[in-house]
């Protein structure tokens, strides 16, 4: 057969540079996203802050809609007793986030624990419908990854520590294995670098361009790739020289150290919420806090002076625009995300918001995502270490989200309605004669919610309710 030329048409998804950072930034708490965006302007003299009222940027407006005025974000329910006082909670800040005012008002702000990576695989652990002893293999497997995101410990090992408790093996722990690993962020619980950049790469679409080939060195050539080269690469797996330089920026733009972006936050710090939840005329609101969407522009006089320059100084503006292009793109999206989500767990959770945590109704990421068209991952970003203001206080978008049980009536109770059902039973006990976790269970059941005993001890275990034999009260 004669070598000849041909040409095909194909769709690729390229993970551009602009995509990347939109990820990057809405991964990001508002603190961290405040600090990047600071960066950013002292680094690009094409960026600069807006002050209020100024208008002649091409700016990323963080403006909020006024509550008089109904809009998408508007989820209609009806009136309950405590409207009226709801009614009148403030309006969003209008202050950017950052500046004096805005961090005057104590009730705008929310002190934080830390978010560690440990808090964030065991919250998407338990929204995970696992059996009791996938959980605790589970628990056991997220207790072992290091800070920056790896599984170093020895498997066997590990499951020999959980003996004689949990009898367990290799063929029962890998399955739990390969579910946490599927977790955010894309590539935590890897044993190497190899696997850690191989669950990044399977987590993106099959059409990204250079994924096929950057999966085949990272099973075959990932410790000889400095040495071998685009030429090497085309060698080795039989692709083009244009396929093989894409999967080496593919593999570039990964994370090695997946786990190190959380726990930034220091225990006790203070953050400003990213959404304000309102009510007013039975209607809920939600608009974006000032700390989601950073006051920042484009300078029109750098901008004018392009058109008037050339040579290295027009490479080194147009480079810049190009740049303050893409963080005011991501700042849009990251926006745009956000507010989609909350807008969401508004209409999926009114309850919660109108009763509280007893009326928290079983929500995971995947029934978020696959609602607003989302990757898992994508809502997952979204809400990790994310902030929202609402009448019953500022709340973590984590405390929207709840596994669930099925009641006996055909629907469901989430978790964290059993746990606070829980914690009212307990209250109104008879100090002399506390109810036991099979009596508690035994309630729970005649009103409709079937829990197994050891479910409860492990939701009054949660609760930090000691047991019954320590709760007695005598005289």
């Amino acid at each position: 057969m004669k070598p000849h030329l041909s040409t095909t048409t194909s769709q690729n998804l390229v993970l551009t540079p602009q995509l990347r950072q939109a990820i990057h930034l809405l991964q990001l708490s508002t603190a961290e996203l405040e600090a990047e965006v600071a960066e950013a302007v002292a680094s690009n003299p094409l960026l600069d802050w807006v002050e209020e009222g100024d208008h002649g940027s091409d700016m990323a407006d963080s403006s909020t809609p006024a509550p008089t005025e109904p809009g998408p974000a508007e989820a209609d329910t009806s009136h309950s007793a405590d409207e009226d006082r709801w009614e009148h909670e403030p309006e969003p800040w209008p202050e950017r986030a950052g500046s004096s005012s805005a961090r005057e008002h104590d009730d705008f702000e929310h002190s934080a624990g830390e978010d560690s990576l440990h808090d964030h695989l065991l919250w998407q652990l338990h929204l995970g419908h696992f059996s009791p002893r996938d959980s605790r293999i589970g628990i056991a497997l997220i207790d072992a990854i290091d800070d920056d995101g790896y599984l170093r410990e020895d498997l066997h090992e590990l499951l020999a520590s959980l003996r004689p408790e949990l009898d367990t093996t290799l063929e029962d722990a890998l399955p739990v294995l390969r579910r946490i690993q599927q977790f955010d962020p894309a590539g935590v619980a890897a044993r190497d670098l190899g696997e850690c950049l191989s669950l990044q790469l399977r987590a993106l679409p099959e059409s990204t361009c250079g994924r096929t080939v950057a999966l085949q060195l990272t099973a075959d050539a990932l410790q000889r790739l400095p040495k071998l080269g685009i030429a090497g690469i085309c060698s080795e797996t039989g692709c083009s020289s244009a396929d093989a330089e894409a999967a080496v920026h593919l593999l570039r733009s990964l994370n090695p150290r997946p786990g190190a972006q959380y726990g930034a936050l220091p225990s006790g710090s203070y953050v400003i919420p990213d959404c304000v939840i309102w009510r007013q005329q039975g209607l809920w609101h939600v608009a974006l806090g000032a700390g989601a969407m950073p006051r920042v522009a484009i300078q029109r006089d750098y901008q004018q002076m392009l058109r008037h320059t050339g040579g290295a100084d027009a490479d080194y503006l147009r480079g810049h625009l190009q740049e303050a292009r893409w963080l005011l793109k991501g700042l849009e999206s990251r926006a745009d995300t956000l507010q989609r989500v909350v807008r969401c767990l508004v209409q999926e959770q009114t309850g919660f918001l109108e009763f509280g945590p007893q009326a928290l109704r079983p929500l995971t990421l995947r029934s978020v995502a696959e609602t607003l068209g989302l990757h898992e991952s994508t809502v997952s970003r979204a809400v990790a270490r994310k902030y929202v203001r609402t009448p019953r206080g500022t709340l973590a978008l984590r405390d929207f989200f709840a596994s669930g049980i099925d009641t006996d009536a055909g629907g469901s109770a989430s978790s964290t309605a059993i746990q606070d059902r829980i914690r009212q039973l307990v209250a109104a006990e008879n100090p002399r004669k506390p109810l036991s976790d099979a009596r508690l269970a035994d309630t729970l059941k005649t009103e409709g919610v079937p829990v197994a005993r050891r479910t409860v001890a492990k939701y009054r275990e949660a609760l930090q309710i000691p047991a019954s034999h320590e709760r007695v009260r005598i005289g």
